[in-house]
């Protein structure tokens, strides 16, 4: 996980607090302080130290953005299974669970997804659900045109990510740049069917992903 200062506190609660209602908990949570943070978020992560072993911290002096923070985290990771989290979106219970029972039954994969649904106020009451490709091939074949791949709901392999190159700075994209270079290099990918995270879809999200320079930076992504 990464945050930077503009994050909310209370959303970064209730998704750290997903993360600890597991049901198979993560033996260590790493979280990249990208850049200085605001009183109200050190705060917060500090009472998390203090109150969790498992939690350690990576801290950058300038905010790099979210690739180059990602990158610092995936090599600060002490396992080769490593989960992503975003820090306002909410993991069902059994996500870590579902995800590491698909490991187990299917070795030769190394990145794996799940559907998601959208939510703007309440969790509880989603507005939309996205459902995506399930099997290597029919992943191939969408990913030439978009992103088959929520990047908050993926675990994979540290090994494979850091051989494709791990995260680098490519402003909005730097999951579908790293998920390319993936099945470039011959890695198998798979999305569970099942709907294993809740994403916050406010009006910050779509100011954020909007306009003339995101869709200069898709086209030259793509």
């Amino acid at each position: 996980m990464s945050v930077y200062k503009n994050e909310k506190v209370e959303y970064l609660k209730e998704a750290i607090e997903s993360v600890f209602s597991q049901t198979i908990l993560p033996n260590e949570i790493v979280i990249v302080k990208d850049g200085p943070l605001t009183i109200e978020l050190d705060k917060y992560l500090g009472i998390l130290a203090d109150n969790y072993k498992s939690v350690k911290f990576v801290t950058l002096k300038e905010n790099k953005g979210l690739g180059l923070a990602l990158r610092e985290g995936v090599q600060a990771c002490s396992n080769e299974l490593i989960a992503r989290m975003d820090t306002d979106d909410i993991a069902r219970k059994d996500r870590f669970e579902k995800q590491l029972l698909f490991f187990k039954s299917n070795p030769q994969v190394s990145l794996l997804g799940t559907c998601i649904e959208e939510f703007s106020k309440d969790y509880r009451k989603p507005d939309t659900k996205t459902l995506l490709p399930l099997i290597h091939d029919e992943i191939i074949k969408f990913a030439k045109k978009r992103n088959p791949f929520r990047h908050m709901t993926v675990m994979f392999k540290k090994s494979a990510v850091l051989e494709a190159g791990n995260y680098r700075d490519f402003l909005w994209f730097e999951d579908y740049d790293l998920w390319v270079r993936m099945i470039d290099k011959g890695f198998k990918v798979a999305n569970l069917p099942d709907i294993l995270v809740s994403v916050r879809a406010d009006g910050n999200m779509f100011a954020r992903r909007g306009g003339w320079k995101y869709l200069k930076q898709d086209i030259k992504f793509q």
